[in-house]
């Protein structure tokens, strides 16, 4: 067991100083931190939607229109987290302090997208729109608890650098 501990690497910090600084300092910072809960609320109303359609058959127009409002939301915290991360990190995308964050939210974006193609094309029946909603909406919660589990970290190294 000891040996074992010898072996492994201890993860760095998430943020440099120089990057706290600049993460401190971003309007962008604060445009996340609004985004994130209105996303999260967002999310809230329209699976809640989803699901009354799936499980009632009405509402149909209500649960589409949701669904294409979260996606929405979705592509500008995509967009502003890029410059978020340009601005902290130097870089717009995979900076690797969220490397693997960065690559499952293109997940999440494919699968919000391709609810939005298949809507437009009408490639999928009502249901399958919903199911497939359902599916960006599952990876965006796993997303979701990788970036919260970022913030965790983030913070309880700052409470140890203090």
């Amino acid at each position: 067991m000891a040996r074992q501990a010898h072996h492994r690497k201890k993860a760095g910090p998430l943020y440099t100083t120089a990057e706290r600084a600049r993460r401190d300092a971003s309007a962008w910072t604060l445009v996340q931190g609004i985004l994130a809960p209105v996303q999260f609320v967002v999310f809230l109303i329209s699976l809640a939607l989803v699901l009354r359609y799936l499980a009632t058959g009405e509402g149909y127009a209500l649960a589409t229109l949701s669904i294409v409002a979260k996606t929405a939301v979705l592509y500008l915290i995509m967009v502003t987290g890029a410059i978020w991360e340009k601005v902290v990190f130097g870089q717009y995308l995979f900076a690797p302090a969220f490397f693997w964050e960065d690559v499952f939210s293109f997940g999440v974006i494919g699968l919000h997208t391709a609810y939005l193609w298949a809507l437009w094309t009408q490639a999928l029946p009502p249901q399958g729109l919903m199911g497939l909603a359902l599916a960006a909406y599952a990876a965006y919660v796993i997303n979701a608890g990788q970036f919260l589990w970022k913030l965790r970290m983030a913070r309880l190294q700052a409470g140890e650098a203090a």
